[in-house]
């Protein structure tokens, strides 16, 4: 069984302060953080730029940086976000042209390549480039602003990737993104993920050692 990781969306930080904030929730329990990049234009928000990969770098966070690429056109942002101390990069199969050229531009820089999914985004996009991919992230919202409740449809889509990921010996991540709290997440763990992109549930209350044991706890639940 793969370790579970919670990925901290930072875009339910405090950004008066971001570094102070991100290295507070780092040291508080979270395994990783989570860096949603919107453009306005794939989808109806605008957050961050690889300069704040950068600053935070600068800043001194050394965690790893789970980078998602909610822009179109995808390719020509890649390099600077890679150059800007991303480790993963994962993007929508909806902004770019050629998917498998996009990835190959990710691996070109050593990153880790993530195919994200949209609710309604079928699995047969998988069929041909799964191979090449270390990370496949559910949206179990729709992409573009943070706070959304989670999908209830979207625990089937789980099962279905993990019985692909699982049947074919694939070496993968299954990661959810979105409405994941600690009354969900030991149901989205048993349904086949092992990453959970939380922002609100753990930002939402100032303490968020508090939070995070909260949803660890649920975790510890789990059985196989």
């Amino acid at each position: 069984m793969r370790k579970f990781l919670i990925s901290s969306s930072i875009l339910s930080a405090d950004f008066s302060k971001l570094g102070k904030d991100v290295k507070k929730v780092l040291k508080s329990g979270v395994d990783m953080i989570h860096i949603d990049v919107m453009d306005n234009h794939y989808v109806k928000n605008l957050t961050f730029g690889p300069i704040i990969c950068k600053s935070l770098r600068n800043y001194g966070i050394k965690s790893i940086m789970d980078v998602h690429l909610m822009i179109k056109p995808v390719d020509r942002i890649i390099p600077e976000f890679a150059e800007a101390g991303a480790n993963i990069i994962s993007f929508h199969p909806e902004t770019t042209n050629h998917i498998d050229r996009t990835i190959e531009i990710i691996k070109k820089y050593n990153c880790k390549v993530g195919i994200v999914l949209n609710p309604a985004t079928p699995l047969s996009c998988l069929k041909y480039i799964i191979n090449k991919i270390d990370v496949i992230i559910l949206m179990s919202v729709n992409p573009g602003y943070g706070g959304q409740l989670f999908i209830k449809n979207i625990y089937n889509k789980i099962k279905d990737v993990k019985k692909i990921i699982d049947k074919n010996g694939y070496n993968i991540d299954l990661e959810v993104d979105g409405g994941i709290n600690k009354n969900n997440i030991l149901k989205v763990a048993k349904s086949g993920a092992n990453i959970f992109v939380i922002g609100t549930a753990i930002f939402k209350e100032k303490n968020y050692k508090i939070n995070i044991k909260e949803i660890k706890n649920e975790l510890k639940l789990f059985k196989i």
